[in-house]
Order: C-alpha cells, then structure tokens, then sequence
C-alpha cells in the first residue's frame, strides 16, 4: 500500500507557502492603495486588480507546459521557482516605495512587473505536488499544499494586522518587506530539501508508454465532458470567492467601518477554520468521492456567503460565517485540481496544471472588474449576494460530473 511522504510534501509546499503569502497582501493592500492612495474607483481599481489574471490566463498554460519539457540539474519546476521568487521579491518593494511618493506610473510599473514574475512560476509551483506524488495520493497530498498555503496566508494576514497604523493613507513598507523574507526563506529551504530529480515519481505506465513510443489513447468521451464541466466549476466559484476576497478589505472600511487592518482578523479566522479542516477533508473525500466533497464544499461557501448579506455590521456572528467560509473552500481546493490533473498522462501534468489555472484566472479577470462596477454604481451591499450566486451557479455544473 503506497503511503504519503508526509514531510517531503510539507517542504514541497513551501512554494505555495511563498505565493500565497503575496497574494494575501496583494488581495488586502493593492485595493487600498489605489482607493484611498491614488484616488481610483472601483472599478477601474477592478481592471487593475484583473491585470495579473491576464497576465495569468495567457502565461501560466505556456509556462506549465513550458515547464513539462525542461531538463536540468535542478529539475523541470525549480528553475521557474527560483527564478520568479527572486524577481518578484525585487519587484515588489518598488510598491510601497511608489505607493508613499503617490508616484502612480512607477506603482503600475512595479506592479505589472511583479505580476510578472509571479506568473512565471506559479504553474511549475503548483505541478511539483503531483510530479513528487502517486495519483491515488494526490487529494491529500494537495491538502497538505493548500494547508501551507493557509499558513502563509495568515503569516500575511498576521502581518497586515500588527504593521499597518490606524492612519489615513498608512505606509506599507514593512508590510511588503515581511512578506519578502517570508518567500525568500521559504524558497531557500525547498531548493536546499527538495531534490526534484531524484525524487520524482517514476514508472507510472504513462510514462513507460511514453518511453516506448507507444501511441497513447487520448480522452474519451465521459472524460473530456467530466473536464469541461470541472473547469466550468472552477471558473465560476473563483468568481464568486475572488470577488469576496479582492473587495473585502474597502468593503470592511466602507460598509463596517472597520480601521487599519482589523479587517484582516476576519480573514484569519477563515484561514484558521480552514487550516484545520485540509486533512479532515482529504480523507472525508477519500471515503464520499471528490464529487461529493466538492459539492459539499460548495453549499456551505454559498450559505456563508449568503448568511453575510444580512450583517450591515461586523459582529462577532461574523467569524462563525467566514469559519464555514474557510472549511468549505478547504473542501473544494483539496480536491477540484486533483481530479484536473487526474486525467493527465504523466509527462503533461504542467498542461493540465495551466488548464486549472487558465479557468480560474479567467474568472479572476471578470470578477473584479464586474463587482467593481456593481460596487461605484450599486453599492458595497451587492458584495456578498454576487459570491454567493457565482458560487451557487458552481453546483450544477459540478454535480453533472
């Protein structure tokens, strides 16, 4: 019986632990310094918040497949690891920099720039879980990935909420630099533990197919149709959670009136539930199915976020919603880029990988700029009903899978 490599998938997830720890402050901060530094509304604030999905949606399928043909000492995925953290680090303190001297080109620059760097190595991230771990492991072993990528959203989280003053128009800096050394620590010890040649997963028999030069069978029918309802799932319940996360930040300090980073405790609180729920989840869908989790996953985000629409306050009956908020994305990221990947062949993991991150950046550029304009033009109370549906939506593709 195959059994988890528990610690080497711990070390491996210190990638993700890196790249959520920016996109936590990039959610949080990036919105705030253009409302209330640069003076920009929400929806163009939306278009901006889109550009690294753009970005996304033409470079991470290249990159991941990209990544599938690349040889080194280090491996297939390192190089693209190690070259993009390096870069992004760099290019990501020019924002608080920017953002202080209310210097709006240099801002867009850095920021394009980082994005840049981000997106170059965020596929190859992402495909190393799977290059490193038999198929039947995969759901856990993705548990674990996303568990690390939890730590590193409330390490962020964490910092937003001791660093940033209860000041108009606060500097970031220190913010930033945290999560800087965060990644770069993090990278460090993966290149120093992890030796990706050596310990790829070998002999599956695609791969022996592969070897051969035997034709391999392509999709079949009920496979392709599984596919492109599983990426139609994704796409729509990115739309609805990214919607919630990118905005909730100005939602707090508009519609509650929450200051400096208390709006960040809340967002912890669901990073917690679901740091907790990761495990539990990946062996829940061990015994129900990946189905079946998933579309339990995707009632409770729904409820959640239609329980927020009646709060016109925070109150402490807030924590409990994003809790359930958390455990219920815990359900459905443990397990919806496992079943994607699971119709790959071997070699083109990095493939499927961009096909996963091409749905949900597709949707990540919709849906900022969409909630945006219902935001300026309707009112920050539409924030929550939007998730909701959007997420909502998501069950009945899923449940034809």
């Amino acid at each position: 019986m195959q059994k988890l490599n528990t610690k080497r998938t711990i070390l491996t997830g210190l990638a993700f632990l890196s790249i959520c720890t920016f996109w936590q402050i990039y959610d949080s901060i990036i919105p705030l310094i253009l409302k209330e530094g640069f003076a920009i509304g929400d929806t163009l604030s939306g278009v901006i918040m889109a550009l690294d999905n753009v970005l996304a949606l033409f470079l991470l399928p290249v990159l991941g497949a990209l990544s599938d043909k690349t040889y080194t000492k280090l491996g297939r995925r390192m190089p693209y690891i190690l070259a993009g953290t390096a870069c992004a680090v760099v290019f990501m303190m020019l924002l608080p920099v920017s953002a202080k001297a209310r210097n709006l080109p240099l801002f867009l620059a850095a920021l394009a720039l980082t994005l840049l760097s981000m997106s170059l190595y965020r596929s190859p991230a992402v495909a190393l879980m799977p290059d490193l771990t038999p198929k039947p492991l995969r759901s856990k072993g993705n548990a674990i990935i996303n568990l690390m990528g939890a730590v590193g959203g409330v390490m962020a989280l964490g910092f937003i909420t001791v660093m940033v003053p209860k000041t108009e128009n606060p500097d970031y800096t220190a913010v930033f630099a945290a999560a800087a050394i965060v990644m770069v620590v993090s990278v460090t010890i993966l290149a120093l533990t992890i030796r990706e040649n050596k310990m790829a997963v070998k002999d599956e028999p695609e791969e022996k197919e592969r070897a051969e030069n035997v034709p391999q069978r392509g999709l079949s029918a009920p496979e392709k149709r599984s596919l492109v309802l599983i990426l139609a799932s994704v796409f729509f319940w990115f739309m609805g959670y990214n919607a919630v996360t990118t905005a909730f930040s100005k939602y707090a300090r508009a519609y509650w009136g929450l200051t400096g980073g208390a709006f960040a405790y809340t967002l912890i609180i669901a990073q917690a539930a679901a740091i907790c729920a990761y495990l539990p989840v990946a062996a829940l869908s061990q015994r129900i199915g990946r189905r079946k989790t998933i579309l339990c996953g995707v009632t409770g985000l729904t409820l959640a976020f239609g329980a927020a629409v009646f709060f016109r306050s925070f109150n402490s009956g807030m924590f409990a919603l994003f809790a359930l908020a958390g455990i219920s994305w815990a359900a459905i990221n443990v397990n919806s880029y496992p079943m994607v990947v699971e119709l790959a062949k071997g070699a083109d993991v990095g493939k499927y990988t961009g096909f996963y991150y091409t749905f949900s950046m597709a949707a990540q550029i919709i849906t900022p700029i969409l909630s945006g304009f219902l935001l300026e033009n309707a009112g920050y109370h539409t924030l929550f009903p939007y998730g909701a549906v959007c997420v909502a939506v998501s069950f009945f593709t899923m449940l034809f899978v």
